[in-house]
């Protein structure tokens, strides 16, 4: 703060002011981390999320009638044949452009409506009634497809460089199903809301490496929305793995008994938490995939264990789920939701001011633009191996019993 002294007739009326200082007028011009945003094929930040397979439907979502999905900011065209083959479809047609959500979907393919090309799945051309003999080189007309991998009710695609095509991942936590549970692949946007969410992808994500946030936003500012056990304020540790970051959550309850939560981050999105709620000890019971549908639209998509017929449980605001609140409770009662989208559709960087109490955030954030730049480089990003599928072991769970017995899991 500085002092000017205002004018007068002579010095004699020089009054001091003061100056104000850390208003909104000295603020830098906004500005994002395009590293951390961008989605867009041929930016550094969207081929490096191509590297990797993608959740982008439900199975049950592959019908004999033409579908219109987003993924990554590319529109596209979701289809079963008959042969109960998936299809995913850049949407115009390669002959002259006509939208193949007009298609008609038959047992070898998807005849657009237009002249009637028919494609497979793999986007082969097989059959061009207008032409001579249904034409005669079918092999120089391809529509532009991707790949697609079911896995425990969820669609997959691989939206990168053919040649760079990874390996499926499969998790352990799946292998296993007890007798009297079931695995469920879920597309509500477990742990957010909206559908999809309006905002970007990251700044939805990165919030699984801010355990803090729980204590203040889950268990005090709007009431505790969990339960006993995720109240106290944890003590934390962050440890690079070989294919993201995890958190260390450690708590004393007030039994005695020690609570050791273990959270992860699977690059590029991959999300494994174990239920706020607590129902079960042990490693969580869930993957999920924090999706950006857009640059500022996100959905999150998950397979979970469960026992047959149990409901979602879910956060409450005021004694009330999350859409049953007026305006003014949202306002009252903010939640991931308020407080993410809050943020704007896509963060202002330059506005951040990161704290100690970010470094889960920060090492994340240092993570990622690894790989961003692994990738622009021409090296191969973490987490990416070759083969049919690979197998990730979670660690992420909740751990309660004695220090000494539950401290090294995870």
């Amino acid at each position: 703060m500085g002092i000017v002294f205002a004018l007068g007739v002579s010095r004699m009326n020089e009054i001091p002011v003061e100056i104000d200082a850390g208003t909104a007028y000295e603020l830098p011009e906004p500005g994002w981390d395009e590293e951390l945003v961008d989605v867009e094929r041929g930016t550094p930040t969207g081929e490096m999320l191509r590297r990797y397979w993608h959740p982008f439907a439900l199975s049950i979502d592959a019908t004999d009638t033409p579908s219109e999905v987003k993924v990554l900011g590319e529109q596209l065209i979701l289809f079963r044949d008959g042969h109960d083959r998936v299809g995913l479809m850049h949407p115009r047609c390669c002959h002259r452009g006509t939208s193949l959500y007009y298609a008609k979907v038959e047992t070898e393919g998807i005849r657009c409506c237009y002249h009637g090309w028919l494609f497979d799945v793999e986007g082969k051309t097989l059959n061009m009634p207008c032409e001579p003999e249904g034409g005669l080189h079918l092999e120089r007309y391809r529509q532009p497809w991707y790949p697609v991998r079911e896995y425990n009710g969820m669609l997959f695609t691989y939206m990168g460089p053919p040649a760079h095509k990874p390996a499926f991942p499969t998790y352990d936590i799946f292998d296993h199903v007890p007798e009297g549970w079931e695995i469920v692949a879920d597309d509500n946007n477990i742990g957010l809301e909206g559908d999809p969410t309006p905002c970007n992808w990251f700044q939805t994500h990165e919030n699984v490496m801010d355990p803090l946030h729980v204590y203040v936003l889950h268990a005090g500012f709007s009431g505790n929305q969990f339960v006993a056990e995720m109240a106290g304020l944890p003590e934390l540790s962050f440890h690079q793995t070989a294919q993201g970051v995890k958190s260390h959550q450690d708590r004393t309850l007030d039994d005695g008994r020690f609570f050791h939560r273990v959270t992860e981050v699977v690059m590029p999105n991959v999300r494994i938490v174990a239920s706020p709620f607590v129902e079960f000890e042990g490693k969580a019971t869930s993957v999920a995939w924090t999706v950006p549908i857009s640059r500022t639209e996100t959905k999150i998509f998950t397979i979970l264990k469960r026992p047959i017929g149990q409901a979602r449980r879910r956060a409450l605001y005021n004694g009330k789920i999350w859409p049953d609140l007026s305006e003014s409770e949202h306002q009252r009662y903010p939640g991931d939701y308020e407080a993410q989208v809050g943020q704007g559709v896509v963060t202002i960087h330059t506005e951040e001011n990161l704290a100690s109490s970010d470094r889960g955030v920060s090492i994340f954030r240092h993570v990622f633009r690894q790989q961003v730049r692994a990738v622009r480089d021409g090296e191969t990003p973490i987490g990416v191996t070759n083969g049919v599928e690979s197998r990730y072991e979670v660690r992420a769970g909740n751990y309660i019993g004695d220090r000494d017995d539950v401290i090294h899991l995870g």
